[in-house]
């Protein structure tokens, strides 16, 4: 499969969050993760099965939302939000994405557990333009 642009990158990203965290659509997803997927998050167990089977154990009531997401050759970060996965609070997340032969091929992410109005030092929401109510 030919290289992907990054704008065809960044719309494969959103696709493939969709399909595996809002539509749990594994399917469709095996189409976006390579088979090879290395898996660097702490959070997340290794290869695409190890991705696959925690979004399986967690609850579906799973979101993802993007806010922001920008590209550069084979790389695409993306800012969003996952929320319903059972904790307390939505996690705000960077992900950071490598592509290769047009799929996720590596990962990497930052999360922190989403601050209330009342914890934000700076007195903005790190997600979107609201707190979370």
């Amino acid at each position: 499969m030919p290289a992907t642009s990054p704008e065809e990158n960044k719309k494969l990203v959103l696709k493939a969050f969709d399909a595996l965290f809002n539509k749990r659509d594994y399917a469709a997803a095996e189409r976006f993760w390579s088979d090879r997927y290395i898996q660097h998050s702490a959070h997340i167990p290794p290869g695409r099965d190890g991705l696959f089977n925690l979004v399986r154990g967690l609850p579906g009531t799973l979101r993802y939302e993007n806010h922001l997401i920008l590209a550069e050759a084979n790389y695409v970060i993306a800012h969003g939000r996952f929320s319903g996965h059972g904790r307390p609070r939505s996690w705000i997340a960077a992900d950071i994405v490598r592509f290769e032969d047009g799929k996720l091929a590596e990962h990497w992410d930052v999360l922190q557990d989403e601050a209330t109005q009342a914890e934000s030092l700076s007195g903005l929401p790190m997600f979107g333009e609201g707190f979370p109510v």
